[in-house]
């Protein structure tokens, strides 16, 4: 038994040491060809293509070119071994994993290097394209893994040494804007490469380096309806050696710009050789010539040392202050708007009491028949308001007298003397009255009224 024992720790043992030697070689390897290539191509995945990817599978150095995408994938499978194992076999795939990425130090990222993880469920991305500003300057990240189920944590540590590409320059650059891509898509190997394939058949150059992938929605794009499959579209900037070809320059046409214009489509011969894969946007292509293009320096004050200058000896205010005069403000504050208001005040009251027509003015300008109307309404209306309040005076002088419609016979109103008011209703009929009038009327002829 102790035989099989050490039999077996004698196994795992060469196991170990077989897979570290492994590893080790290979980064050695790795490191070798990269002292020995210098600033050639040092990963060669599609031909000439020269961008840099790696997997996140133990803290390791990495070392792209300036002015070179650069691609580094973030694994779930890897990060996974690190936590706690699972209850049951299968559950490891349904495990959210989120990543943190910041550089040592910092609260955040450089500049230069972006990061997308599209669900918890899927891998994390860390591209960019590093600048010549950054070469010579080791650039830490820290790479933290959070398990969502378990609320556990892995921290890697990624070393970057961005390498100088000065005789491997690429002065002609063409931006292209894909609309059926997300930038996590383009970001693949395959499909990356499948699109630079296409753009060596059409440019024809002999290097072709993806310069630089940005999304559509940091370039002020918007966020897409979730129908018909829609991509938020991405950006690729290429770069070669050689002019640009007469397929990418036929866009220039004035014939493509009018179209472009007015929204539509311009006709380029080579989009076919895209379009199976890809549906490019030829309107906003760009194509830059940097031999051409003017450099702007801009000029930046030299930092200071951080130390500010000797003023002497602070010398702090008194304890007992000055006493302050407030009756300037005081006529500021109050008295002044007082003033203001009183004088508009007077003003108001002059144009509203002082400045009235008058009731005799407007009497003689006023028709004598509508005065007389005029004052007839307001005697009755008088009459009638006294006559509701007591029903026991006399009747109103006013009353029109009663006449025969037939005869023309004027009959004078009706005030006895003797009659009792008190029990006179508010409005009396004929029929009520003593000395009632009977008025004939004509009688039609026939032998039937009776």
């Amino acid at each position: 038994m102790m035989k099989s024992m050490s039999t077996v720790v004698v196994g795992l043992c060469t196991v170990y040491f077989a897979h570290a030697f492994e590893h080790s070689a290979l980064l050695e390897r790795n490191v070798h060809m990269e002292r020995s290539m210098g600033l050639k191509q040092r990963t060669a995945l599609y031909r000439d293509v020269v961008t840099i990817l790696s997997r996140a599978h133990s803290d390791l150095t990495v070392y792209p070119s300036a002015g070179v995408l650069f691609v580094h994938v973030l694994e779930r499978e890897h990060f996974k071994g690190e936590f706690p194992p699972y209850p049951k076999s299968g559950d490891g795939s349904n495990d959210p994993i989120t990543f943190n990425t910041n550089l040592m130090g910092y609260p955040d990222r450089p500049g230069w290097l972006r990061y997308i993880q599209r669900t918890p469920h899927s891998d994390g991305v860390l591209y960019g394209s590093p600048t010549a500003e950054h070469v010579g300057k080791p650039t830490v990240i820290e790479i933290t893994a959070y398990n969502r189920r378990t609320f556990e944590t892995a921290r890697h540590n990624l070393v970057i040494n961005i390498m100088a590409t000065e005789e491997f320059s690429l002065p002609y650059q063409a931006e292209f804007y894909i609309k059926n891509m997300n930038v996590e898509e383009m970001l693949a190997s395959e499909v990356l490469g499948d699109f630079l394939g296409a753009v060596k058949n059409v440019w024809q150059p002999e290097r072709l380096n993806a310069i630089n992938i940005t999304s559509a929605l940091d370039r002020g794009g918007r966020v897409p309806l979730p129908i018909n499959n829609l991509k938020e579209g991405v950006y690729v900037m290429v770069g070669a050696d050689v002019p640009f070809s007469s397929c990418l320059r036929e866009v220039e046409s004035p014939h493509n710009q009018l179209r472009c214009s007015q929204e539509m489509e311009p006709v380029i011969s080579c989009d076919k050789k895209f379009r199976a894969q890809f549906h490019i946007d030829w309107c906003k292509i760009s194509l830059v010539d940097t031999n051409k293009v003017v450099p702007v320096y801009i000029t930046r004050a030299e930092p200071g040392t951080g130390i500010l200058p000797d003023f002497g000896e602070y010398n702090p205010p008194p304890e007992t202050l000055k006493s302050r005069n407030y009756f300037s403000d005081f006529l500021i504050t109050l008295a002044v708007p007082s003033a203001v208001a009183l004088v508009l005040f007077f003003i108001l009251g002059y144009s509203m009491c002082c400045r009235r027509e008058g009731v005799e003015k407007r009497n003689m300008q006023t028709p004598d028949i509508q005065l007389v109307h005029h004052s007839s309404i307001q005697k009755s209306t008088k009459e009638l308001r006294t006559m509701s309040k007591n029903r026991e005076i006399s009747w109103p002088l006013s009353t029109l007298p009663v006449f025969n419609p037939v005869s023309g016979e004027v009959v004078p109103p009706i005030h006895p003397d003797n009659y009792e008011t008190t029990s006179m209703p508010l409005m009396q009929t004929q029929t009520n009255l003593q000395n009632q009038i009977t008025i004939p009327q004509q009688r039609p002829s026939g032998k039937w009224y009776s």
